[in-house]
């Protein structure tokens, strides 16, 4: 069977869940191989996280009653002919723009979905995972050697303390950590640490959570997964590409000493 060549297009295949199974494993060499298309694969990933947080607000209002009517093809009752076409063309425009968020919505039978906060807060990772884990020279903004301002500093900024977990047990040392955007207003701190072998793993941290919500997710198909919790009002994920019995292994021993710091 002679490989094919694969194109950008096939990035937005793949980050939406379209990318054939039997392709993968070729196409993720193919990224390995490209840098130039590889950068591009992180940089949309972290955009469309900052597509769904900034518009947060409006994903997660109730669908129209006549929206929902108009995807489903049933005619909302007495409903002037012009207000039926205008539903409708709102009702393709919804389904092509909750479509671009990697696929959420398989079909009209999920047009009710919320994308709840827990989904935000572990995609919101997993990008900056994605782009930062990958820096060599650049990861971090404060080093582990400055760690008593690194923790004071993005304490103050994220607005809780924010104690760094020791995962040396795990076998993870910390690289050190950075401010990142959330929403239009919000800030998350993000951590990041580094085994022996050169893998890393990150802590995502913000305190702009009502939600409570705990699990794992993942953007896509062998890519980082994120271990989270959202609780007390903040939200945290651990995320990495670790087996996921040791992801979660890793991320209760964070989550406790996180916890024991906020609450101290």
């Amino acid at each position: 069977m002679t490989r094919r060549d694969f194109s950008e297009r096939d990035i937005h295949m793949a980050l939406d869940g379209e990318l054939p199974g039997e392709e993968r494993m070729a196409y993720d060499a193919w990224l390995e191989a490209n840098p130039e298309m590889r950068a591009k694969s992180a940089r949309y990933i972290a955009d469309r996280a900052a597509l769904r947080a900034a518009l947060a607000g409006v994903m997660d209002e109730p669908v129209p009653a006549r929206l929902r009517q108009a995807v489903l093809g049933e005619a909302p009752t007495r409903a002037p002919a012009w207000r039926s076409r205008w539903w409708l063309s709102a009702a393709a425009a919804a389904v092509l723009m909750v479509g671009g968020f990697g696929g959420y919505m398989a079909g009209i039978g999920g047009i009710g979905r919320e994308d709840g906060a827990d989904d935000q807060l572990a995609e919101q990772a997993i990008a900056a995972h994605v782009i930062y884990a990958a820096e060599k020279r650049h990861a971090v903004e404060v080093p582990a050697s400055d760690k008593d301002h690194l923790q004071t500093w993005l304490s103050n900024r994220v607005g809780l303390k924010l104690v760094a977990p020791d995962l040396a047990a795990e076998g993870f040392e910390l690289v050190g950590g950075r401010l990142l955007p959330v929403g239009e207003r919000g800030k998350a701190a993000m951590l990041l640490y580094e085994d022996a072998k050169g893998e890393r793993i990150s802590l995502f941290v913000t305190a702009e959570s009502a939600a409570t919500a705990k699990g794992t997710y993942a953007a896509e198909a062998d890519g980082p997964e994120a271990v989270y919790w959202l609780d007390k009002g903040y939200g945290c994920a651990v995320v990495g590409s670790l087996p996921r019995e040791r992801l979660s292994e890793v991320a209760k021993s964070a989550y406790g000493q996180l916890l024991a710091g906020i609450s101290s």
